[in-house]
């Protein structure tokens, strides 16, 4: 995992990422990359001096399979909870769906890296559907009572519940796929936001993106992408454009 802050570590999975927050021996993680990513999350945690059973929660911006892959692991082998938005609670739990499907990549998969990327999600899980019947809203918006003291920051869009994490004693976001830096099927690098196809509500989207703009914080941890640093404002603009 690499250091991106004070006792902050970003890890990576299959084409998708995700945050740990240490404080002494606890952990809050958010996210947890695909099903087939459990595996690499625990030895990326054992690099990092820790266990699965030191996570005290994940926090979940939102309920699409690329992450909420480990959630029934962890919480059947070590206990650990999940929280989210509690419009996104449903969708964890299976109730309904605010997902893109085969059918919306299948049209795009004449563009090469497109299909290489659909091959390696597939190989991770992407035709699973996990339901995640332990799944939990949080008490906020205000900050939990969790290590690092997390503070989501509802941006829906992409689902109807997604949610940032700010970690404001060390200026770090994750932003899940509110704001990523870069991702296969757009070929671009920096900032930006998903195509439309992503999201349950592009137009909302969009919108979410100025809610993050105002977030002190100078280190972003996105769902796809490398971890960027900057002012939250700038990585916005760049999004936007």
């Amino acid at each position: 995992m690499q250091q991106v802050g004070d006792d902050a570590f970003h890890g990576t999975g299959t084409d998708v990422g995700w945050l740990a927050v240490r404080d002494g021996r606890d952990l809050t993680l958010v996210d947890t990359g695909w099903p087939g990513d459990v595996s690499r999350l625990e030895e990326q945690l054992a690099a990092i001096g820790h266990h699965p059973r030191d996570v005290r929660a994940v926090l979940l911006t939102h309920a699409h399979v690329d992450h909420m892959g480990a959630l029934r692991h962890l919480h059947e082998a070590y206990g650990v909870p999940v929280l989210m938005h509690p419009d996104e609670v449903p969708l964890a739990r299976g109730d309904r769906r605010e997902q893109a499907g085969p059918l919306d990549v299948l049209v795009r998969a004449w563009r090469p890296r497109v299909a290489a990327w659909s091959a390696r999600i597939m190989r991770a899980g992407a035709l699973q559907h996990p339901r995640v019947a332990h799944a939990e809203a949080w008490a906020g918006p205000t900050a939990l009572d969790l290590p690092g003291g997390p503070v989501p920051v509802p941006c829906p869009g992409h689902t109807s519940g997604h949610t940032a994490y700010l970690f404001p004693g060390i200026g770090v976001v994750a932003t899940g796929d509110a704001l990523v830096t870069a991702h296969p099927v757009t070929g671009i690098d920096g900032p930006q936001r998903l195509p439309d196809f992503f999201s349950h509500a592009p137009e909302d989207a969009r919108m979410s993106l100025s809610v993050l703009a105002d977030l002190d914080a100078d280190t972003v941890v996105p769902g796809h992408g490398p971890v960027w640093r900057g002012q939250l404002a700038e990585a916005v603009a760049q999004a936007q454009a």
